[in-house]
Parts: C-alpha cells; structure tokens; sequence
C-alpha cells in the first residue's frame, strides 16, 4: 500500500515525525485505508518513500506497538493489529473479531483455580503419558467422565457409546463425510455457523436450507424436504443458536424427530451453547435416540483454545463407524488437554467454571439488553453472543444499514461484530449483525463495544 499522503502531513505537522506517526497510522485504519492483518512495507523502504532517517520510522513504529496499533514477527515484519477507540487489543489478531468466543474468567477466583489444577496435573503426570499416542476417542476414564458430564443434558448417555474428539469441528467434518453420501445433501438452518458452511464446501456437499422463523426450523418446511430430496441428514443447533440466539421449543423438537424418525434422516445436534442455559428443553436425543448425534464440547464454556468435544453416537455400530471416520481425519485428541479436561471434570471444578461462566454471561447479556434492547437486539439470558437485526421501521424516514459495511465498520474498531452474510446458507440473509460480547473483553471493554455498536447502528439510519 503507498503511503505518499503522509509525506504532506510530516511536513508541515509541529510534531516530530516519530510521534506522528502512530496518529497516521490509526487514522488509516479509521478510515478505511488500512484494515486489521496488512501488512505493512520494510522500515527501510518506507524511510526511503517519506523521506526520512530510518531511525526515525523506528521509533515511529516502537510507539505504534505501545498503542497497539501494529504488531511485528521476525520473518514477517510489521502487520496492522487495529485498534478501539483507546482500547488495545488483548488478544492480537483480527480474527479474533470474527469468532464467537466466551469470556474469559482471569479476574474470577476460578480462573485462578484452572490454573493451579493445570500446574498440578501437568507435574503429577509422566511426561511421556501426556506425548504417547493413544486409542481414538479417549481412554475409558475419558470416556467414562465425558458420559457422565452428558448425562446432565442426555440421560441415557453412557460411556460406550462417547467419543472424545478435538473439537467439534472436527466432530463435524467426520459426521459430514460420513453421513451424508454423494448426490444427497445436508439439511440446514437457513442461518448457520460459517465453520459447517467451510466444511460443506470442502467435501462438496450441497446444503439445503429450511424456513426458520425467531424460534428455528420450521418443521413443515423439513417434512418438505425429506419428500422432495435425497436428505443425508439433518443438522441443527437448538440451543442459544448461532447467530440468532433461538432456543427451539419442545413442540418443534419433538416434531422434528417424529420426521426425521419416519424418514430414517440421521440428526446432528450440535449442542456448543446448550449448557450455559440452567433449563433448556429436552435434546432431540431424547426423542429420536436410535438417529441422532448428540455434539458437545468444552469451548463456549470453559475456552476457545482448549479443542475438546464429546460426541454421543447412537448405537455401538455408529459409534464404530464414527470413531473410524474421526481416526481418518484428526487422528486423536490431545492426550494432554483431554487429561487435563477429565481431570477437572473429575474434580468439579468444571462444574465450577460452568457456573461462573453462567453468570458472567448473565452480565454482559443484561449490558446488552440494556445499551442495545431498543434497537430489537436478541439475546439469551445467559448468552455471550447477541443478533441485531438491522433492517429499520417502514416509513421511519431513517437510512438503510447494510450489514456488511456496519461490521466492516465496527471491526476496524475492534469490535467483535458479524455481518448476517457469514451464516446465510439461502442467499437471502435479513440484514442484521452478529455481536460477540465474550473472548478477552473486559466488563469495561463491553460497554464501550456496546456504545460503539450503538452509535454506529443511530448513525447510518440517522444518515
């Protein structure tokens, strides 16, 4: 990227240049001319280009990296990191921006607690124990513990039939390859996580999606499909549905299995949100247990990075057939992290964490609620991630916000804000924004997000 037009600037500001700078260069990203991951020209050249000593863009550059603007690796040299309104990124990629992340619990006793329990596991284990290839899907005490830990959601889940798997992703990818069979297609929400969107398109399966109403999956709009279309199997997300945050009712739930079940369609119940409410209805497992795949796992509760995912298959042949197609694509979970995950399962300080991650999220949803209720935001009581609909009031003489630039936006800022395009499966998104209120946000840094989003949203309908 040419960066001639700060010559002018240098010039004729009272300013030394090294100071000024970082002022360029946040106010380049403010206003579009540099986004989060550019990256930026060797030091050198850019010397050369503005006319200036190399010191002195050395310096420059130091200062830049104090204010969090733009980061540097050796062998990479400098990139953009992005700034928010004063607020330094914590965490250091822009794609952070983009991943629905829970909060992280650093300021929270239990924090504290994870890490002493990690410290203590890690020394109380062999080494060679935590770097020796094992079995796919766990061994029996991980098993055992992660049926156990299911059976709160999933009474009848027991240890045969639970695999351990790094991360549900993973677990998507082997269910897709092996569910759905060349010239069938995947039943799908019309808004869907963008992870099983990817996965579709790299194993070349079509997605088909249902009509979905502010509840979820209509279920005549299924029952339809099925009649009219080689269905490999249905996947869905009924609880604290991402992006819009649905719960599906018992009714529709059990509906969706009476079809499924008379079809013969495999379900896949993806279940990332479900254990941070303390009620939800009961899991379509529950009432198509010979077809579904229940999914859970561990990183919208406890952390993104962990990659731990428990998957309940529905019969010892499944379950076989599962762990194969698993072994073929991701080998095995991480010995050390599925110890580590068993370990505080065992020692309930799971349960703990679970519980203060309830309630932080129970927080920052009210925050939300509150700065952003009056604009018809959607959350979940105990939610960290919340859907805005964009599309204004017929005849209220206000201007249109088009998602896409509002997240585009408020990214820049470093908001964690997604455009409804990302999730749609039907090409006809409503216009609308995901916003993550989790990840490495303070309770401070919420707010402020919050009133950026606000003010965003007022402006472009007020223009």
């Amino acid at each position: 990227m040419p960066f001639s037009h700060w010559a002018a600037r240098l010039r004729h500001s009272e300013l030394p240049a090294y100071q000024l700078i970082p002022d360029l260069l946040a106010e380049d990203l403010q206003r579009g001319r540099l986004a989060p991951r550019d990256r930026l020209p060797p030091l050198r050249d850019l010397a050369q280009q503005l006319g200036l000593n190399y010191t002195t863009v050395v310096r420059g550059f130091a200062q830049a990296r104090e204010r969090g603007l733009i980061a540097s690796r050796p062998g990479l040299g400098s990139y953009v990191r992005g700034s928010f309104i004063g607020l330094p990124l914590r965490g250091g990629t822009g794609a952070e921006m983009t991943m629905n992340m829970p909060p992280e619990l650093n300021d929270h006793p239990v924090g504290q607690q994870l890490q002493d329990e990690a410290a203590a596991f890690v020394a109380a284990t062999p080494v060679a124990e935590l770097m020796r290839y094992q079995d796919f899907g766990g061994s029996p005490r991980d098993r055992e513990a992660a049926a156990q830990w299911l059976r709160q959601w999933v009474g009848h889940a027991r240890a045969e039939h639970t695999l351990v798997a790094p991360g549900i992703h993973s677990v998507l990818l082997a269910l897709l390859s092996l569910l759905v069979r060349p010239g069938q297609s995947l039943a799908v929400e019309s808004l869907l996580y963008p992870g099983l969107k990817a996965i579709a398109a790299q194993l070349g399966t079509q997605l088909q999606p249902l009509q979905c109403d502010e509840e979820g999956i209509v279920p005549q709009s299924f029952e339809t499909l099925c009649k009219s279309a080689s269905i490999g199997a249905l996947y869905l997300c009924p609880n604290l549905h991402n992006p819009t945050t649905a719960t599906l009712s018992l009714g529709r739930r059990e509906a969706l299995a009476d079809i499924a079940a008379h079809h013969s369609v495999p379900i896949i119940e993806d279940d990332a949100y479900g254990m941070l409410a303390p009620a939800v209805p009961p899991p379509l497992a529950d009432f198509a247990p010979a077809l579904t795949y229940y999914v859970s796992g561990t990183s919208k509760w406890l952390g993104a990075g962990l990659r731990n995912a428990f998957v309940l298959a529905p019969t010892d042949a499944a379950t076989q057939r599962l762990a194969g197609a698993l072994r073929a694509t991701t080998v095995m979970a991480s010995p050390l992290t599925t110890g580590l995950v068993t370990h505080w399962l065992g020692s309930g300080l799971a349960a703990q964490a679970l519980d203060a991650m309830r309630a932080e999220c129970s927080w920052r949803s009210a925050l939300a609620r509150e700065l952003l209720g009056d604009l018809g935001l959607r959350t979940h009581p105990q939610g960290f991630h919340a859907w805005l609909p964009l599309e204004g009031d017929e005849g209220d003489g206000g201007g249109r916000c088009v998602s896409a630039e509002l997240a585009q936006q408020l990214q820049q800022m470093g908001v964690a804000a997604v455009a409804s395009q990302a999730f749609s499966t039907d090409r006809m998104p409503p216009e609308a924004l995901r916003l993550c209120l989790g990840g490495p946000l303070t309770r401070d840094d919420c707010g402020r997000a919050l009133r950026a989003v606000r003010d965003a949203v007022l402006g472009c309908r007020a223009g």
